[in-house]
């Protein structure tokens, strides 16, 4: 009997950066027809290992086979020539151009034919017309796949698809794995959500500290050898609030926790609005009133003004009418820099392009914004007294980082998360706190101490904005839930309603129940 060779197989892969061991003799195989899962937790290998496969490094040893043939791609374009297709964490589309310029740019004979035949073959379908610039994070995920797929690839690699997605789009991504798998060809599907590896995987590695922690058939496997292998501790150890929003357990019935709102606003939204450049209403009159030591979350399907809501926070966006208000203080006609000042804090739903700044180091970005506290005499930065206060930020938040002058782009999507929540979090005062989804790309370990994080910052007595596409994460942490609507916020809904998960679920699509 004959058996087909691997679609790819890795043998003894090493990279390695400075002193730091990304890659350690990694052996992997990937058969054709199937879902291959590398799971691991942020700084796990996992980005290093796509790069490798996609062409953007070069390891340092180690082979790459695909389809039984040597593959030894050592640019993104000869892994394109072999039929190897990569979507990457960041997104790599031009913001000002239109979605349909963007897929110009490949090249492509016939792109309109191709269009059809992912949209009949997967189910995938595009607005041409928008800007890349207007469009949620999902849409933009969703045009990246898109490309990738235009080039009906031998093998598909997508590198943490879904931490920019909603259950809705990310039901959608898994489907499209699928199909590819069943219709011969092969997939490598990058996650830390076990709960999507068991749904749509055929087979797993599990990547830790660089090496390979075990794996096999996912038929064969459960949670309870998995999260072990990504994590060192037993499933049944997570909390349920954890469990949940990593994609593990049932979902959570009522918050955990009880916290009496303390006198006094936080932050206050009175009759905001904002228009899109097509005229229509990102946000429609929009009242909000966070009390300090209160958690208010947001739900609602990605679209209906949430971005726009965190725009207009952080800054970059200014309202069309309305008034902004911190802790009592006007700051409608603030900028961003008056804004941190004042103790508001903001986690932007794309952290990579609006949370830090790649080029500069992990030092910097912990502290943009804040950096004279590092000056001597206002002039000279005093980097020994910045590096020190990095490390210890570095140590307390769990980044794994070769040090804090290696450049923010060093660093897994993951851990520059941790990056952006730790320097907002360390505002002083922190009056507020807007965070757009905190835990999206993040492992269970990680998860849990945002968690943590998010409610220390309310027991000290922030306001917490906290806009979720996980219910179990809002349901788990917020005194009240509200849901994004076409540009309004509608509820509120109490988390500890035994019917508030079909509650919030009528409001998403703009049901007012009795």
């Amino acid at each position: 009997m004959t058996h087909a060779a691997p679609a790819l197989q890795i043998t003894a892969l090493a990279k390695s950066y400075g002193g730091v061991r990304a890659l350690d003799g990694i052996d992997l195989v990937v058969r054709p027809g199937t879902v291959h899962c590398v799971l691991g937790e942020n700084g796990a290998g996992k980005s290093t290992l796509c790069h490798a496969v996609g062409g953007s490094l070069v390891p340092d040893t180690g082979t790459l086979s695909l389809y039984g043939g040597t593959y030894a791609p050592r640019r993104p374009a000869d892994a394109l020539a072999a039929g190897v297709a990569l979507v990457h964490q960041h997104f790599s589309l031009v913001p000002t151009l239109t979605v349909e310029q963007n897929l110009r740019l490949l090249r492509l004979p016939n792109l309109h034919d191709g269009l059809a035949r992912v949209r009949d073959e997967y189910g995938l379908d595009v607005r041409l017309d928008a800007r890349i610039e207007e469009l949620p994070v999902a849409a933009r995920q969703q045009v990246e796949i898109v490309k990738a797929l235009l080039r009906a690839p031998r093998l598909l690699v997508l590198d943490e698809p879904t931490g920019v997605l909603g259950p809705a789009e990310t039901d959608a991504l898994l489907a499209t794995c699928r199909s590819i798998a069943d219709a011969g060809g092969a997939v490598v599907l990058v996650t830390h959500k076990l709960g999507e590896a068991l749904r749509a995987g055929d087979e797993a590695t599990v990547l830790r500290g660089g090496r390979v922690a075990g794996g096999g058939p996912l038929a064969e496997l459960g949670t309870r050898q998995l999260v072990p292998m990504m994590i060192g501790r037993a499933a049944d150890s997570l909390d349920p609030a954890l469990a949940g929003a990593v994609g593990l357990a049932e979902p959570v019935a009522v918050a955990t926790r009880e916290a009496p709102r303390a006198a006094g606003s936080a932050l206050a939204l009175s009759g905001v609005t904002l228009r899109r450049p097509d005229g229509t209403h990102a946000l429609d009159g929009v009242d909000l009133d966070i009390g300090h030591g209160e958690i208010v979350g947001i739900a609602g399907v990605e679209g209906n003004g949430q971005s726009e809501l965190m725009a207009l926070l952080g800054g970059s966006r200014a309202a069309d009418s309305g008034r902004i208000a911190l802790d009592g203080r006007d700051m409608t006609g603030a900028g961003p820099a008056a804004r941190t000042r004042a103790g508001l804090g903001v986690v932007p739903e794309d952290r990579h392009h609006e949370g830090c700044v790649p080029e500069l180091s992990i030092a910097e970005n912990l502290h943009l914004g804040q950096l004279g506290r590092f000056r001597t005499w206002g002039v000279a930065l005093d980097r020994a007294a910045l590096a020190r206060a990095a490390t210890d930020a570095i140590t307390a938040h769990g980044i794994r980082a070769p040090g804090p002058d290696a450049p923010m782009s060093a660093l897994s999507g993951g851990n520059q998360q941790k990056v952006v929540l730790a320097r907002e979090l360390a505002l002083d005062p922190l009056v507020a706190l807007a965070a757009a989804q905190p835990t999206r790309g993040l492992d269970i370990g990680a998860v849990d101490a945002v968690h943590s994080r998010i409610r220390e910052a309310a027991a000290r007595g922030a306001g917490v904005l906290l806009v979720s596409a996980e219910l179990d994460e809002l349901l788990a942490l917020s005194d009240r839930v509200l849901v994004a609507y076409r540009g309004r916020l509608l509820g509120p809904v109490d988390p500890r309603d035994p019917e508030a998960r079909d509650r919030i679920g009528e409001l998403m699509v703009g049901a007012t129940p009795a």
